[in-house]
């Protein structure tokens, strides 16, 4: 059976990247947040173009997933990747995963939550998906379905060595072509692309990894509150193989 790929992120954590990485392998068809429209309805966030996501796609999740899966099996030649946002799920039926390989892409929270609060001032930890992951990654874990915990920070010091590893865990073949791409949009970007891709639509490849410097006072709160559950995650991701500590 031709499992597909879920790819449960956090946000502002390269997912877009990854995304676009994995268009470059033959066979592969990418889906950008298919859950969203679910998210933005059952949960009342008012994020950057809510109405515009609602109005673009079908906002009942389980009626998502199932389409999805259904497209897979009819599809065995062709394998999905289908990017989510942790924080998504949120009052779905969640027996399909156990028909679904899992990855789990995080990002220390001192380099994210600067970059999440620009375009959502009063995040909250919920928003960061951080305890959704650990919880996820655990139950698939109690059911014998282990899966692929990567870290931005790890993946940018050396995409080629991490991206290996993790074909390695999806039973697929690493392609070279995976660490670069054409600048500019896909056809695959959801709409609420103008509020979130600037960065990735300027870029050709992976960008080396730069940490954070002079981390807000303000959000040292929701940092200590986020810390707990990215180590717990953490501990479990893949490292690059720079010879770097990590």
């Amino acid at each position: 059976m031709t499992r597909p790929i879920c790819l449960w992120s956090g946000p502002r954590n390269v997912s877009t990247a990854l995304m676009y990485s994995f268009a470059q392998l033959p066979g592969v068809r990418v889906v950008d947040e298919p859950l969203y429209g679910h998210y933005l309805r059952v949960s009342g966030a008012d994020h950057p173009g809510r109405q515009d996501v609602i109005a673009s796609m079908d906002c009942d999740g389980d009626r998502v997933m199932q389409a999805l899966m259904r497209d897979q099996s009819s599809n065995a030649g062709t394998r999905l990747f289908i990017k989510h946002m942790a924080h998504h799920l949120l009052e779905l039926d969640l027996g399909f995963l156990t028909a679904t390989s899992n990855i789990f892409l995080i990002r220390d929270p001192r380099d994210m939550l600067p970059s999440l609060t620009i375009q959502l001032p009063n995040a909250a930890l919920a928003d960061t998906g951080l305890q959704r992951q650990w919880e996820v990654y655990c139950e698939l874990a109690d059911a014998g379905l282990p899966a692929a915990i990567l870290d931005s920070r790890e993946l940018l010091l050396d995409p080629g060595s991490v991206l290996r590893t993790l074909c390695a865990h999806l039973d697929i073949e690493f392609d070279e072509g995976m660490l670069s791409w054409e600048a500019g949009p896909r056809e695959e970007d959801g709409v609420w692309a103008p509020h979130w891709y600037h960065a990735v639509h300027q870029s050709t490849g992976f960008a080396p990894y730069k940490p954070k410097r002079d981390f807000p006072a303000g959000l040292q709160t929701l940092l200590d509150e986020c810390l707990p559950w990215y180590n717990l995650l953490y501990a479990h991701a893949i490292r690059a193989q720079t010879g770097e500590k990590t």
